[in-house]
């Protein structure tokens, strides 16, 4: 019982609550209608499985900064409560759901399969040498919406409007991910951590957050008018709006933010798309 409780604790399963959502706003636009529930049952494998893969890279690689945190140092590697041995194990029974859920989805899903995993790789070590981190943690994520479609469609045919909504991804995950960094604004500058707020003060790293959602939200407004222009996704499209702007006035509270407004904000992106492909 105490190691499903350690691993509950590291795996953090309620994080891919606002990752699937964009994977299958992805999908949806793909199929601009209903998709098989195998693919359905495969989509949701393959995001789970990508999700515990990085979030279990992310810990391993970080977990001499982890114990130094204060924030931080109750994680379950740091603490002890988990072993390398153990955390590695996860890590790799992530990457075998994945990649035996890309296989069996379509034979170009598993061909890309691999770039995803170097992603994975790579964002955690970007703190260590540039305060562009953030953007690292934003092209991660941002790949879903793409996976998505490529799993419905097996084929880069008329992609574009899953690129649109891989760059609202890109830059609303990457503007979220300065102002989770704010909880750590002084131990990343004594520990040399290139955050942006780390290396340009709040005030300015906020303000490129701002800039970062403000544009995702632009993307979101492209989608609406040249895809969906429909009444009914009008509405959602406006809630989108309202719960980025909630994460700005609500950027003191980082696990508010985290766990409960961005969630929000990829069920609502999904309702958005959802509407927009269904009602009229």
């Amino acid at each position: 019982m105490t190691f499903l409780k350690n691993l509950s604790g590291f795996l953090r399963i309620e994080h891919t609550f606002f990752s699937l959502p964009l994977i299958f706003a992805g999908a949806f636009l793909a199929a601009d209608g209903i998709f098989s529930a195998k693919l359905f049952v495969l989509i949701v494998f393959a995001g789970t499985g990508a999700r515990t893969l990085a979030l279990a890279l992310n810990r391993i690689f970080d977990r001499a900064i982890d114990r130094e945190n204060p924030r931080t140092e109750k994680r379950e590697l740091p603490s002890g409560k988990m072993c390398m041995g153990e955390a590695i194990a996860v890590a790799a029974a992530g990457a075998l759901l994945y990649l035996v859920s890309s296989y069996l989805i379509c034979p170009l899903v598993l061909l890309l399969s691999p770039l995803p995993l170097v992603a994975f790789t790579v964002y955690p070590l970007m703190k260590r040498f540039t305060s562009l981190c953030h953007f690292g943690v934003g092209l991660s994520l941002a790949l879903g919406p793409l996976g998505g479609w490529l799993a419905v469609r097996c084929s880069f045919e008329e992609i574009f409007p899953a690129v649109v909504l891989s760059a609202f991804t890109f830059l609303w995950i990457s503007g979220f991910d300065i102002i989770y960094a704010t909880a750590d604004e002084e131990f990343d500058r004594r520990r040399g951590i290139y955050s942006l707020v780390a290396r340009f003060g709040r005030r300015r790293a906020l303000i490129v957050s701002r800039i970062c959602h403000m544009l995702s939200f632009g993307f979101l407004v492209f989608l609406y008018l040249f895809s969906f222009r429909t009444f009914f996704a009008f509405p959602a499209l406006l809630l989108c709006g309202y719960l980025l702007y909630l994460e700005h006035r609500s950027f003191g509270q980082v696990d508010f933010v985290f766990f409960r407004t961005n969630i929000l904000i990829g069920f609502a992106v999904l309702f958005f798309t959802l509407t927009g492909i269904y009602l009229p």
